[in-house]
């Protein structure tokens, strides 16, 4: 299998507001930058999208290290929560609707058909890929803010 790593970021100015989303990937040092946006969105949404469409961009499976400061992203997979929303109709455990369950389904699908792992970063920590993401999502936000 080959082996990836997708750097990921969202960013919302407002939230909900309009939205942005970058994503790193990188193979045998070879990149591809992707980002997009949405005029109407939140964080959390952009931080789901930046990681489904890198692995979308995947053409095979592959051992997939996705890189995110999104504990959302982060905590929903390796600690299992989104799964668990899922064998629950999309409820958490006080009975609440899970939020953004169909993004959530859209990433378990994609996760189980690669070998992945989830790295947590700080961001605004100085990391390179991560600011370039953040630059690529913020810039996305910018431009659906304007409505360009």
């Amino acid at each position: 299998m080959k082996q990836v790593t997708i750097y990921t970021d969202g960013a919302c100015s407002g939230n909900p507001g309009a939205g942005g989303w970058g994503t790193i990937l990188d193979y045998n040092g070879r990149r591809k930058e992707f980002s997009g946006g949405e005029a109407h969105t939140t964080n959390n949404r952009m931080e789901l999208t930046a990681v489904i469409e890198g692995l979308k961009a995947l053409k095979e499976p592959c051992e997939v290290t996705v890189v995110t400061d999104s504990q959302y992203v982060s905590n929903g997979i390796t600690l299992g929560w989104a799964r668990s929303w899922k064998a629950n109709n999309w409820r958490k455990k006080d009975k609440k609707p899970a939020l953004n369950p169909e993004l959530w389904d859209e990433l378990l699908t994609l996760i189980d058909k690669h070998k992945v792992k989830i790295e947590w970063i700080k961001g605004h920590a100085g990391h390179p890929e991560n600011e370039r993401c953040d630059e690529l999502a913020v810039l996305q936000s910018q431009k659906h803010q304007k409505g360009i």
